[in-house]
C-alpha cells in the first residue's frame, strides 16, 4: 500500500493520506461530482484500516466544502473512527478560522455523531 497524495485545486482540498497514520484534508471542497474525487479516498482508507499504524492522527483544515463533499468527509472518518473503537490511538483536530462558526459546528456534529472527540483548533483568519 502506498500513500495516497493529491495537489489542492480551485475545486478540490489537499489530500494527505499516509501509511505511518498521518492523514490531512485541506483547502475547499466544491465538486460537481464528488464521487469521481472521493471513491478512491474512501477505498483506500478501507485498506488502511485493515492495517492501520499504531497511531493515526487526522488534521481536518478544510474551509469550505459543500454538501455532497461533507457527506464523503463524514463517511471517510467514520471508517476512521472504528479505530478508536478498537481501542487503537486515534486523534482528530479539527482545524476553523476565526469566527467561521459553520464549519466550527459542521465539526462538532462531526464529533457527537462518530462519538470520538475531536480537538478544534482556531486559527486566524485569512
Amino acid at each position: 500500500m502506498e500513500d495516497f497524495i493529491r495537489e489542492q485545486t480551485h475545486k478540490t482540498p489537499a489530500i494527505v493520506f499516509r501509511t505511518d497514520g498521518y492523514f490531512k484534508i485541506s483547502g475547499r471542497s466544491i465538486h460537481e461530482n464528488p464521487e469521481i474525487f472521493y471513491e478512491p479516498l474512501v477505498e483506500w482508507v478501507d485498506a488502511y484500516i485493515d492495517h492501520p499504524a499504531r497511531e493515526t492522527v487526522i488534521d481536518i483544515a478544510i474551509e469550505y466544502f459543500n454538501s455532497s463533499s461533507a457527506k464523503y468527509v463524514l463517511s471517510i472518518l467514520q471508517t476512521l473512527s472504528k479505530l478508536a473503537q478498537e481501542e487503537k490511538k486515534l486523534k482528530i483536530n479539527w482545524f476553523y478560522e476565526e469566527g467561521d462558526d459553520d464549519i466550527l459546528e459542521r465539526g462538532q456534529y462531526y464529533s457527537s455523531v462518530l462519538g470520538v472527540p475531536f480537538n478544534f483548533i482556531e486559527t486566524k483568519a485569512g
